[in-house]
Parts: structure tokens; sequence; C-alpha cells
């Protein structure tokens, strides 16, 4: 395994994606916003590693340069969106605190950005969240407020606290600011590795997959961009055939990352202008490329985090065989059981 440096030539795109450089700027979020959100975060966020490893060309059989963002802060890509939208309030609002809704990642995200922040946050978990990352976001020392994720409405629960308090909802993924800085981890990808053919990350909520196709859009037009869901989750695929965010049953999934019952409607017009596709992922997909990782490579990543990578080894994605592919390893915060699982 070795990390790319910064400037590394590249060797000359194999394929050239759609040419979306027609694409109007009447978007919720445009290159520049991504740029900015890049700004706020410098010196803040980590500027996580590109990494490569000849086994994982092998196995994939293309060429794969992975975005460590399980290396971020808080052990995932979220900080920089929770970030970015907490910088951006005035002070003022700032003070009276912000309320967040999340599985575990923009919970971790959102309640360290709040502590650098110097702002009151309040959390809303899922009771079935994993242990490490509840522990995590009290341990940032935001409040946590439980709920079931498949009896009750989590952003009920977090703008009712919001009114109440007069704080500020941060979103973890309907947001401009969010997606803003979720792309930031895309500006970094491409100014270290040139001429990728695609760049494939998870969506769940779609910040991560609308901010990434802001930022390739930008700075590089004709490499595509892929999103990749649970197999059993289709509130992206849907929502691109309708038109129209689409509410789906949360579907019981190790991907607990991707476990939102929707896209929101910000990344959706972001991802129906931007985005080539989605693709499903099988569970066992993302444990194969969970297991790869952490023998080959040696890192640690979690189910959701390895979820696009899991598309890509598991042939699911065969239009990228022989390409250069950039794949966002989109967190780490994984249970002892579950890696346990994967290991096995």
């Amino acid at each position: 395994m070795t990390a790319v440096p910064p400037g590394t030539p590249a060797m000359p795109a194999r394929s050239a994606g759609p040419d979306r450089s027609d694409v109007a700027a009447e978007l919720p979020v445009v290159l520049a916003d991504v740029e900015r959100a890049a700004g706020r975060l410098a010196g803040v966020a980590h500027r996580t590693p590109v990494l490569r490893s000849s086994v994982l060309d092998a196995a994939c059989g293309a060429e794969v340069f992975l975005k460590a963002e399980h290396l971020q802060r808080v052990g995932a890509f979220k900080f920089r969106g929770a970030y970015n939208a907490v910088a951006a309030l005035d002070p003022e609002v700032r003070g009276h605190g912000v309320v967040a809704f999340s599985s575990g990642n923009h919970a971790q995200a959102v309640a360290l950005a709040a502590r650098l922040l110097d702002v009151p946050a309040t959390i809303v978990m899922p009771l079935d969240a994993p242990t490490v990352k509840v522990d995590a976001t009290r341990g940032y020392g935001a409040e946590v407020v439980t709920y079931d994720r498949y009896t009750q409405d989590r952003r009920a629960i977090g703008e009712a606290i919001a009114a109440e308090r007069g704080a500020t909802v941060i979103p973890p993924y309907d947001h401009v600011d969010v997606i803003a800085g979720q792309g930031t981890a895309a500006l970094e990808l491409l100014a270290e590795v040139d001429h990728l053919d695609a760049v494939v990350t998870p969506v769940g909520g779609g910040g991560l997959l609308a901010g990434t196709a802001v930022a390739v859009h930008g700075r590089s037009p004709g490499t595509r961009v892929v999103g990749v869901e649970p197999a059993g989750r289709f509130a992206a695929r849907e929502a691109l055939v309708r038109g129209e965010v689409v509410t789906v049953e949360v579907p019981r999934t190790l991907l607990d990352g991707q476990q939102t019952p929707e896209i929101g409607a910000h990344p959706l017009a972001l991802i129906q202008a931007l985005v080539d596709r989605v693709e499903g992922v099988e569970d066992a997909d993302a444990l194969a490329a969970m297991q790869l990782l952490a023998t080959r490579l040696k890192q640690v990543v979690e189910p959701s985090g390895a979820s696009a990578l899991g598309a890509l080894l598991a042939g699911r994605l065969p239009d990228l065989r022989g390409a250069r592919v950039g794949i966002v390893l989109s967190g780490g915060n994984v249970t002892p059981e579950v890696l346990t699982r994967a290991l096995a």
C-alpha cells in the first residue's frame, strides 16, 4: 500500500465520461461553494491520503485510488460538511445551539464541530446505532436523544427540539453547506490524481455523492460519478427514475450509514444533473471489501465506508474494468462485532 503524494503524474485516461459542461449553474450548490468550504476547512479538517495497492488493482481489474476519509476527524467524511455548515452560521445564531439527527457519523461530526466552535449541540440518534458512534458523540460533549428508527420520525424529533430551544437544525445531507463541505474530499482527490475515468462514492442521503459530483463537474467534467447504495434500499435509484424524492422502508442492512429512508431534495437535484448512475451493493460485497482492506492494506473501514469499493470489487460496475477509478472510503467507525464478521 502506498500513498500518492500531491502532484504525482498520472497515466492518461482510458475513457472519457459524459461531457456535462453545458449543465446550467442554477443548481443548489456550485463549485464556488465547495471551494469556499475548502477555505473554511483548511487547517481544521485532515487532508486525508490517497492510497494505492497493486493487490487491490488486480482484484478489481482497474487502477484504484482510495480517498481515505475513514482517516478524517471523527473517522468519516461527515466532519467536512458538519463543520462547514456550523461555521457558516452567524455567530449570534450559533450561540443558540445546533441540533442534528444521524445514525452516527454525522452525529459525531456535528458534535465535534460544535465543540470546536463552542456551540451547544443536541444529537438525535437511533436506538440501534453502533455503540462506538453513540459513545463518541457523547464524548465530544453533545447531548444524545435516542429514538426507534423503524417507528419514529427522527426529523420531526429534531425539529421539535430545535423549536423548543431556539437552536438551528444541521441536517445530515439536505443542506447546501453540508453538501459543499462534503465535496471538498473530491477536490483533494482531483488535486492529487489526474485523469480519473470515474469517481465512485457511497450514497445514503446523497450529500457526499452530490458534493462529489459538483467538485468533479467543476474540475474534471469528463469524469463520471457513480453512487452506490444498499441493494435493498431503492431511495436513490427510485428517486432518479421518478424525478422526485421517494421515501422507502428503511432496510435492515449492515450498511447502517446508508439506512436513510430517502435522499434529500438538494442532493437529488445535483445527482440528476451531474451523476452518471446509482448501483446497488450487497452486505456481503461490503464485508469482502472490508476484509481485503483490513488484511492487505491494513485499513479499518466500516460497511458503509467500504460499499463503493465493494461494488467495484464484486464486479457490479463492469464498465469500469481497466479504468482509473477514484473510490471514497467514507468512514471507519465499525463495531468490533461487525469487523470480526468481515474478517471471518
